[in-house]
């Protein structure tokens, strides 16, 4: 049975959204400030929603102290459908039509693939490994005829973070933050799918200049997601803003990667250290491959504590953890207290299987495996 602590969501996406803002959307669904109707009604063209996008771009420039010469643009879609239009728009600057990709992993793998049907694609450094780390980036190979430099600042599915920036040799750097945008001052911490957040500098903004000469609105832009984005802006800059998300995030972090670093190999994070993400906390347990029994009583049993989603994703499998901006403090020493608990259990169990094992191997004595279970103070917390 579920028990009747408060539910969290731990899963990586959609998102996990601020209670708060939840609230505020259920009461302006049906009457949005007293207008008569929903913003799912609303025209994109109407003053009304004129104060819903531009409030919320006014925020994106508040929070991340965009410069004066960016534009913020708002588009429809996830962060994939920009694949295709960043190579579309960026790769012919230069004669020589290429660009240069950092491939971590699944995310930027796929914007590099698309990014080949529009010229030359260089990626800078040779393939390494399992992507457990950045390389160092001496051994990058930048070439200067590339018009753009893409990276992808966190990998959602793989949790490799790259939290620096290196020169660049004169292209257009462009940064994707598929996971943790607004964690600290620079999408899934910004709201709801469906919509994309592009922030460009003007000189170089080409076709996107009709999306920034028309804010946003040169077609349809998805209306709802735009206004639950405003409220969760709205929620960070009550919140101390991105300087304080970045604080949260570090601490939060650190209470998970502390366990898995000192359970003594039961827990394994396939990150090096020094590139783990912040957001998205991925571990085995019983060993580094996992073993998918433990694996699947640790989701079992989270399930029952109300602890929602840490299942990792279909293609690396494991378990992770993502501590969006949402996930508040207090929830995160209850899943540390739940991930250490489950680790000694286990432990503890380990031990009686091997007593039992010796016990009938070289005596006559007969012990009950639930005798035993009683030797284990901690059995209750894994019936």
């Amino acid at each position: 049975p579920r028990s009747l602590l408060p539910v969290v969501n731990f899963g990586p996406g959609t998102t996990k959204l601020p209670h708060s803002v939840l609230l505020e959307m259920q009461k302006e669904l049906l009457e949005n400030k007293g207008i008569g109707i929903s913003v799912l009604e609303m025209s994109c063209r109407s003053l009304d929603f004129a104060k819903i996008i531009n409030n919320a771009e006014t925020l994106v420039w508040e929070l991340l102290a965009v410069r004066d010469n960016y534009e913020v643009i708002f588009v429809q879609g996830g962060g994939s459908s920009q694949f295709s239009a960043v190579p579309l728009k960026l790769i012919g600057l230069k004669v020589g039509k290429s660009a240069a990709y950092m491939v971590t992993r699944a995310w930027s793998a796929k914007a590099a693939e698309e990014a080949k049907e529009f010229g030359t694609i260089n990626i800078v450094h040779s393939k390494f490994g399992n992507y457990t780390k950045i390389p160092d980036p001496s051994t990058w190979n930048l070439n200067s005829d590339a018009s753009s430099v893409y990276y992808c600042a966190n990998e959602t599915v793989h949790d490799v973070e790259l939290d620096f920036i290196t020169h660049v040799k004169g292209a257009v750097l462009v940064c994707d933050m598929p996971s943790h945008f607004l964690s600290k001052p620079a999408d899934k911490n910004a709201g709801s799918a469906g919509v994309t957040v592009v922030i460009v500098k003007c000189p170089s903004v080409l076709e996107y200049k009709v999306q920034a000469g028309n804010s946003s609105l040169y077609n349809m832009p998805p209306c709802f997601s735009i206004y639950i984005m405003g409220l969760v802006l709205e929620w960070i800059k009550n919140s101390g803003g991105a300087v304080a998300m970045e604080k949260l995030s570090s601490i939060k972090s650190k209470m998970i990667y502390e366990i898995i670093d000192n359970s003594q190999g039961f827990y394994a994070c396939p990150v090096e250290p020094q590139n783990r993400s912040k957001m998205d906390i991925p571990f085995c347990i019983g060993n580094v491959k996992g073993d998918d029994a433990l694996e699947k009583r640790f989701l079992d049993k989270a399930l029952e504590l109300n602890m929602l989603s840490m299942k990792g994703d279909r293609s690396v499998g494991g378990i992770q953890a993502s501590l969006y901006n949402a996930v508040k403090i207090e929830h995160v020493p209850k899943l540390a207290a739940f991930v250490k608990n489950f680790w000694i259990c286990i432990s503890y169990e380990q031990i009686l299987t091997r007593i039992y094992s010796v016990i009938e191997k070289h005596t006559k004595f007969k012990v009950t495996w639930g005798q035993l279970q009683k030797v284990n103070k901690h059995s209750i917390f894994l019936k």
